[in-house]
């Protein structure tokens, strides 16, 4: 797949998510950290989509900071404004940290998952 054809996925991707949080507008059907995940997801596909356009392998990171730098590095202009989503960060890792959990201890957290 050309680099071009990747971030054409990746922008695909996170516009699903754009979608889902569409639909997650209402706060009393959808807990914070279910829309905070789609969005930290929507924006870290973006700035892989960006940085795949431009040629550059991205790192394997959900760190939404370390991604942005990772463009400024390249010589992108990430606009001040775009700072506030790099706290978006956190909804990623508290994530990931809970599917680690559940890995090591399966009683945890999700009955109908399965081991």
């Amino acid at each position: 797949m050309s680099d071009l054809e990747h971030a054409r996925l990746l922008i695909r991707i996170a516009a699903r998510d754009l979608k889902a949080l569409r639909g997650m507008l209402d706060p009393k059907t959808f807990d914070d950290e279910v829309f905070g995940f789609h969005a930290q997801q929507a924006v870290e596909k973006t700035l892989k989509g960006w940085l795949s356009f431009l040629g550059e392998q991205y790192p394997r990171t959900h760190d939404l900071e370390e991604l942005g730098a990772t463009l400024r590095a390249r010589g992108s202009v990430v606009p001040d404004r775009f700072s506030g989503l790099f706290e978006l960060t956190d909804f990623a890792s508290s994530s990931v940290t809970r599917r680690a959990e559940r890995r090591k201890n399966p009683s945890i957290g999700c009955p109908f998952c399965g081991p």
